[in-house]
């Protein structure tokens, strides 16, 4: 049975600082779970503590309801976990191409799924990433989780980040997708239009974050109706 990927009572530290005091989470899988908080409180340390690239000072990651604490992000990587960053998320150096390239083991990979997700990068092809607008370059780092064709966990902050809000949408839609067979997992600052579920949609799982602790577990829908009375 597939449970997810999941925090236990977790602590991270950044030297005398903590940025998450004993944060218990779940996302499940397949869904669509969004971690909400604005900057400083904790969303991003607690993506980064599932992904492997930000340590425990105490606590636990399961994965599947296996202890996955002390593997490392690559280790998580090759198990099947995606982890897209907040910011350009790409090698600035190498092409647009190259970049989707680096998604698969394959040789020659087939990039139609991401230029059909995002037809704006098919004339950028040659172009290196660098050269990119913030939301281009948002846009090739969705692409290639995407590609990640193995991917049971996906992580993603802030998916939007630059893009105009027609692309946004798009994405948003793409999310919903992946979440059909994937356990997909974004942090935002408030929670999008496009994820706060809908009638023959699946249910979105929140969680909000303030000040390194949860503040609010449950449904999207249900944070919507608390958020108006």
């Amino acid at each position: 049975m597939r449970t997810g990927i999941e925090l236990h009572a977790a602590r991270v530290r950044y030297g005398p600082l903590e940025a998450l005091h004993g944060v218990t989470l779940a996302a499940p899988a397949p869904g669509l779970t969004v971690l909400l908080g604005r900057n400083g409180s904790g969303r991003t340390t607690a993506l980064r503590a599932l992904a492997g690239t930000a340590r425990l000072t105490s606590g636990a990651v399961t994965w599947d309801g296996a202890d996955v604490t002390r593997l490392t992000a690559h280790e998580r990587a090759t198990r099947g976990l995606c982890f897209v960053p907040d910011g350009p998320a790409v090698f600035s150096h190498l092409t647009v191409s190259e970049n989707l390239g680096l998604a698969g083991p394959e040789a020659a990979p087939d990039l139609t799924p991401a230029l059909d997700a995002y037809p704006e990068l098919r004339p950028l092809l040659h172009r290196r990433a660098g050269t990119l607008s913030g939301g281009e370059q948002r846009m090739l780092a969705l692409s290639r989780a995407l590609l990640t064709t193995h991917a049971r966990v996906i992580l993603i902050d802030e998916p939007t980040q630059g893009m105009s809000t027609s692309v946004a949408s798009r994405t948003y839609d793409l999310l919903v997708g992946l979440s059909a067979h994937a356990c997909v997992l974004t942090a935002e600052q408030r929670l999008p239009p496009g994820l706060r579920g809908h009638a023959g949609q699946a249910a979105v799982v929140v969680h909000e974050l303030r000040r390194g602790e949860v503040v609010f577990s449950g449904e999207a829908t249900e944070l919507s109706r608390r958020r108006r009375s």
